[in-house]
């Protein structure tokens, strides 16, 4: 028996726990409940300049109607799961939380959400079957039920440095075969220069995007089972360690870690270490920003440009890996009612489109339904901003698929990630089939144990 170990648990317990407290007492003393209104306790993760975002949405809420009153606790950091369980076992959770993370599966299977056909009217649900784009309505689905209601899509393309293509007569990653050109011309293998920028180089993470692209799924929903082995899975895994054995592993490895020192602009790609990257749409803010600093100066400004993610042959097109936000809702919330009063508020349902587009264009964020991307307000916001147009059209496409909604999804991430970097980073590395094999076996296996679990 570990006594230190037994000595330490209760006082992490006892940290967190704190934690919970300080977060539900971060309150703005102004913000006063009006007593003919019942509160809304909303959780989030948002901080800096999205936090302030979040308040303006939640106070133009609070003003729009007189029955709720949304308080907004910011609880930005790691475990956030297990302070959410501790309100709930302490008999006091919030009624709203919104999520990045994938817990929908393990929190309905624990019983802890309530879903939503228990908070909408049928008429409501039938507009959510009508209007969420298919990504966002698989984001939150677990079992034949939605639990999830995603209020934002996060969705991944190419970024490309044109001014860079342009100087070496180099053509936008649109294809297959430009992609793959880019290396061969910016950064030939054999003139290896870890100062000088890299054409492309995939990022372990990224496999969950590229097995879709390559014309693969990591789970069958219709039979119950993990395909993280699928053929072309392995290809895309393959394809991807490729670059390892060109540059050598401990080169790539290296190449990639110095990613994580960059000061100033977060992006690699505006820092000048890649020709095209892999990234999101929040990227576009950065872009736009560091375009309007270059004016100011005087300088030259670097064109930037976006590309959905190329198909091999025999791949998919418009395809990759979607993520996005999530409300969820505790089976024990005080104010279920409140807090969908102020989902369908945020995410532009029963006539709140206007309200949804001014949300996404404060936040840069891809809304969940065409509604609200055809509304006036969030098209002048694509006219002023002519990147996003590309992130607003994929995410209507059919193959912008999520990571399975699973229980056990974390570990399912955890080993996908883990066989990718292995591949990527080891010289020694199995072949990508074997390596999916495990990944398959061992996560198939922890799902079907949480599914036997007494609940």
């Amino acid at each position: 028996m570990n006594v230190r170990r037994l000595q330490i648990a209760p006082l992490l317990v006892l940290g967190i726990a704190l934690a919970v407290v300080v977060a539900w007492e971060d309150r703005d003393p102004a913000q006063v409940v009006p007593p003919d209104r019942r509160e809304v306790v909303f959780w989030h993760f948002w901080g800096g300049r999205d936090r302030a975002v979040v308040e303006d949405i939640v106070a133009r809420f609070n003003a729009s109607q007189d029955e709720h009153f949304v308080r907004a606790i910011a609880m930005p950091g790691n475990n956030l799961d297990l302070k959410f369980f501790l309100s709930v076992a302490g008999g006091d959770p919030p009624d709203l939380l919104n999520q990045d993370d994938p817990i929908v599966a393990d929190w309905a299977l624990r019983g802890v959400l309530m879903p939503i056909d228990e908070l909408a009217s049928e008429a409501e649900q039938e507009e959510l079957r009508r209007e969420l784009f298919p990504a966002a309505r698989k984001l939150g689905e677990y079992d034949g039920r939605l639990y999830a209601l995603c209020n934002g899509l996060d969705v991944r393309v190419l970024y490309y440095n044109k001014t860079l293509l342009d100087a070496h007569g180099l053509a936008p990653p649109t294809t297959w075969d430009n992609l793959n050109r880019i290396n061969a011309v910016i950064s030939p293998p054999d003139e290896w220069n870890p100062t000088r920028p890299i054409g492309y180089l995939p990022d372990p993470r990224r496999l969950w995007a590229w097995g879709i692209v390559f014309g693969g799924r990591f789970y069958d929903e219709a039979d119950g089972r993990v395909t993280a082995n699928q053929p072309p899975i392995a290809r895309a895994l393959d394809w991807m360690r490729s670059f390892s054995e060109q540059y050598g592993a401990d080169r790539v490895s290296a190449f990639r870690t110095g990613d994580q020192s960059l000061t100033g602009a977060s992006s690699p790609l505006l820092q000048g270490r890649y020709a095209v990257v892999m990234d999101g749409q929040w990227r576009v803010r950065e872009i736009m920003a560091a375009a309007e600093a270059a004016r100011r100066e005087g300088e030259a400004v670097t064109q930037y440009g976006v590309t959905p993610l190329p198909a091999p042959p025999g791949g998919k097109e418009n395809a990759g890996w979607v993520n996005g936000n999530l409300f969820v809702v505790p089976r024990a919330a005080n104010n279920p009612e409140g807090a969908w009063a102020f989902m369908k508020f945020w995410c532009g349902l029963a006539g709140h489109e206007a309200e949804a587009a001014r949300a996404c264009v404060a936040g840069g964020w891809i809304p969940p339904t065409r509604r609200v991307t055809q509304h006036p307000v969030f098209q002048r916001y694509l006219n002023d901003n002519p990147l996003f147009e590309t992130f607003v059209d994929l995410a209507e496409s059919e193959n912008q698929v999520p990571r399975p909604v699973v229980p056990g999804a974390a570990l399912f991430d955890q080993e996908l990630v883990g066989a990718a970097e292995r591949a990527m980073y080891r010289d020694d590395a199995p072949p990508s089939q074997e390596l999916l094999d495990g990944v398959t076996r061992r996560v198939q296996q922890r799902i079907e144990e949480l599914a036997d679990e007494p609940r």
